[in-house]
C-alpha cells in the first residue's frame, strides 16, 4: 500500500488540492473493477484540520495533522495562492517535516507554483524544477540555486518531482501514477479525466512579455530594439552597436539580466508574434515566417516547435480564432 500526503498549503488553491486526492482515489477503483487490490491510501494533511483556500472562499478538512505523521510514501505540494513571500511564512511548521520525511525516504512533489514551497525546504538547491511559466522570473529570484527549466512540464529528479503551471499538475500526477502502477492504469486514468497524457511542455501556452525586470538600461534598450524590428535580419553584432557596447560584453550582460542569449531572445520574439498572428488570421505558414522574420522554413519550424513544444501548424490548428483552410 502506498501512502499519499496531500499536503494542503495555508493559501492553497483549491484546483491545485484536489487532483492529486482525487485521482489516487479513482485508481484504487479502477484497480478494484479489473479484481485487483486498492494500491494507495490517499489523505490530506496539514498544520490544521481546516484549511482556507482560495482567500478564504473555499475550506477544505485534513484528516491528519502533519505532526502525527511519522512515515509516508509520497508528499504532493499543491499550488498556493497570493504572494509567495506570505504564503511560505504561513507554511514555514511544514518545512521541516518536508525535509524530514525525504531523509526517511519519502518522495516529494510539487505542482504547479507549489515549487515555490518545495524550493523553500533547500531539497531542490542544485538540481532542477518546473514551475508555472509565469512565475520563472520571481523564482529564479527567491531561489537562484535552483535551475528552473523553462517550459517544461515534468521534472523528475529522483524523489523530488515538480511540474509545469496549471492544467500540467495532471500529467506530473499521470507520471507518478504509471510509475506506480502501470502504463494502462495511467492512461485509463488519462482518459476518465480527459488529460493529454503525453504532453511534455508549456510551450503553447506561454505568453512571452520579456524579461525586463531588471536595471541594465542599455540592455533593456536591446530588448526594445529586438521587439520593434524583429522582422529585419538582426545580428548580435549589430545590437551591441545600436547601445555602444562590445559584443563580448554585450553578450554577457544581455544573458545576466534575461536569462536568454540574444539570439534566444530573438527567437523568442518571433515565435510570440507568429503565435499571435495563427491566433487572429487566416496568414498560412509560410505568410507568417515571412512576417515574423524567417526564410527557412525548415529552420522556422525547428525553432517554433523548440519554443511552443508543437509545430507552427499543430498551433494553427488549435489556437487559430478564425476559419481557415490553407494550413501550408
Amino acid at each position: 500500500m502506498k501512502r499519499i500526503s496531500v499536503y494542503v498549503p495555508e493559501n492553497a488553491t483549491i484546483l491545485a488540492v484536489a487532483p492529486p486526492y482525487r485521482l489516487f482515489k479513482a485508481a484504487n477503483d479502477f484497480l478494484a473493477a479489473s479484481g485487483q487490490p486498492p494500491l494507495f491510501e490517499v489523505e490530506y494533511v496539514g498544520l490544521n484540520n481546516d484549511v482556507a483556500t482560495d482567500d478564504g472562499e473555499y475550506s477544505i478538512k485534513t484528516q491528519r495533522l502533519i505532526k502525527d505523521i511519522s512515515t509516508t510514501d509520497l508528499i504532493v505540494i499543491p499550488a498556493m495562492s497570493g504572494d509567495f513571500d506570505i504564503a511560505i511564512q504561513a507554511n514555514m511548521q511544514a518545512i521541516p517535516w518536508i525535509k524530514k520525511m525525504h531523509t526517511q525516504g519519502t518522495e516529494v512533489a510539487s505542482l504547479c507554483n507549489g515549487a515555490f514551497l518545495l524550493a523553500a525546504t533547500g531539497l531542490l538547491d542544485g538540481k532542477k524544477c518546473s514551475t508555472h511559466w509565469a512565475h520563472f522570473n520571481q523564482f529564479r529570484e527567491m531561489y537562484p540555486k535552483v535551475e528552473i527549466v523553462d517550459g517544461s512540464v515534468i521534472i523528475d529528479e529522483g524523489q523530488v518531482y515538480s511540474s509545469g503551471g496549471a492544467n500540467s499538475l495532471w500529467n506530473l500526477l499521470l507520471y507518478l501514477l504509471e510509475k506506480y502502477t502501470d502504463r494502462n492504469t495511467a492512461v485509463l486514468a488519462a482518459k476518465y479525466f480527459a488529460i493529454d497524457i503525453d504532453r511534455n511542455t508549456q510551450g503553447a501556452f506561454t505568453i512571452f512579455t520579456g524579461q525586463k525586470e531588471h536595471n541594465d538600461k542599455e540592455i533593456l534598450l536591446a530588448q526594445n530594439f529586438i521587439e520593434k524590428s524583429y522582422q529585419e535580419r538582426l545580428t548580435v553584432n549589430a545590437l551591441a552597436e545600436t547601445v555602444s557596447i562590445s559584443q563580448r560584453t554585450f553578450e554577457r550582460r544581455f544573458k545576466q539580466a534575461t536569462n536568454n542569449t540574444p539570439v534566444e531572445y530573438m527567437q523568442r520574439v518571433r515565435v510570440e508574434a507568429a503565435k499571435r498572428s495563427f491566433e487572429g488570421s487566416r496568414k498560412n505558414v509560410s505568410e507568417v515566417m515571412f512576417d515574423v522574420g524567417y526564410n527557412d522554413t525548415k529552420a522556422f519550424r525547428y525553432i517554433f516547435k523548440r519554443i511552443a513544444g508543437i509545430t507552427p501548424i499543430e498551433y494553427r490548428n488549435k489556437y487559430s480564432k478564425v476559419q481557415h483552410t490553407n494550413l501550408q
